[in-house]
């Protein structure tokens, strides 16, 4: 989930980057570099909505949704790899200590003998 996302999430970035370096700066003309034309507002005269400026809302909002989504995900704690540790090594047995002796009941049982085949 998160790594398509992340991918969403990229391919937000770059589409985002190339619509708004595709639109004209507002006032971008001469006169407008010496305070004639529109440029009695602050940002310039405001004209219709074009197809550009509707395309970089919607992905500066879908940037945004993604940023808030990962940024989520990341915080949220994962899951250990290890949830249970198991029974712990037995402790290694040292070659200068006498060994134990097992009682008879806990000794290993020998196989049986395996019976010889008869030589013709």
């Amino acid at each position: 989930m998160t790594i398509l996302l992340t991918i969403l999430h990229v391919l937000v970035c770059i589409f985002l980057i190339l619509v708004v370096l595709l639109q004209t700066g507002k006032g971008a003309d001469l006169a407008g570099a010496f305070g004639g034309g529109g440029s009695q507002t602050a940002f310039g005269a405001r004209g219709a909505t074009t197809l550009l400026h509707k395309l970089t809302t919607a992905a500066a909002v879908a940037f945004m949704a993604t940023s808030l989504i990962l940024a989520i995900l990341a915080s949220m704690p994962s899951g250990s790899v290890v949830t249970d540790p198991g029974p712990a090594p037995a402790p290694a047995s040292d070659a200068g200590a006498p060994a134990t002796s097992t009682p008879e009941s806990e000794a290993p049982a020998a196989a049986p003998p395996t019976p010889a085949e008869p030589t013709p």
